[in-house]
């Protein structure tokens, strides 16, 4: 398919303009690892999964967030539903299937007084009416941290230190045929006003001398290596680093 149609299927058509969203990450004292990878820590990390032709990349980052945040915290790997951001969301400036931020996916959370699994709010790939049952929800959120804008040492420390990272980065044509290695673009846009996918940052490493994120993506298990794919670290690459967060679970 086209770019075009591409986009149109998985990308944000609503423009999120993600530097609405103060920074509130404290920096700590002491060296981060030097290389971390949550899945392979321990049970951190859900399968990929695939949210179709919908724009709800930011569901299944702020999902990805939240499982990992609470197997790190709990050691209970839960699987949240995507539809119920989907559906009943839009009080904090999210759009469904057009687009939406995980920084604010993690406020209504907070507000809402919890997300459900996704076995009793399965996910549809379309917009819905809300059926959020209170008495069903699973997962809980405390606060939300977000890291101040370009900070990408900062989005390093958080991953090393704590737990995954949703961020959010521009995608452009040439993204849609990644297979594997390091992704790097000198031509996309490094603003948070360009930002139009949202992934979850699952851990970092350097290759010959060339560093790296671990991205876990929405788009299944077949496409790129298993569902991940590697993208440069240290440059702000297609603008990864202009509204990353994640949420403290409330355990």
């Amino acid at each position: 398919m086209t770019f075009a149609e591409f986009k149109k299927l998985y990308l944000w058509s609503e423009p999120q303009n993600c530097s609405a969203t103060r920074g509130n990450f404290l920096r700590s004292d002491g060296p981060c690892p030097e290389a971390v990878d949550w899945r392979k820590k321990g049970n951190f990390v859900t399968p990929v999964k695939n949210q179709g032709p919908c724009g709800s990349c930011w569901t299944f980052s702020t999902t990805g967030c939240l499982e990992s945040a609470i197997a790190i915290a709990t050691g209970k790997l839960l699987s949240l539903a995507e539809q119920q951001l989907v559906d009943c969301a839009q009080a904090f400036n999210n759009h469904g299937c057009s687009g939406g931020l995980p920084s604010q996916a993690f406020e209504y959370i907070l507000y809402n007084k919890g997300l459900m699994g996704e076995d009793s709010y399965p996910y549809r790939a379309q917009n819905g009416t809300c059926k959020f049952q209170p008495d069903k929800a699973i997962a809980f959120v405390k606060d939300v941290i977000n890291i101040t804008q370009y900070d990408e040492a900062g989005m390093v420390e958080a991953v090393g230190k704590h737990n995954p990272v949703s961020f959010a980065f521009e995608v452009t044509s040439d993204f849609m045929h990644y297979r594997k290695g390091v992704y790097s673009n000198p031509r996309c846009e490094h603003t948070p006003d360009k930002v139009n996918h949202a992934v979850l940052a699952v851990g970092y490493g350097e290759e010959d001398g060339h560093p790296y994120w671990i991205v876990k993506n929405s788009w299944g298990s077949l496409w790129g290596m298993d569902g991940y794919f590697l993208i440069e670290r240290g440059k702000n690459m297609c603008g990864l680093a202009a509204c990353a967060s994640y949420p403290v679970p409330l355990v």
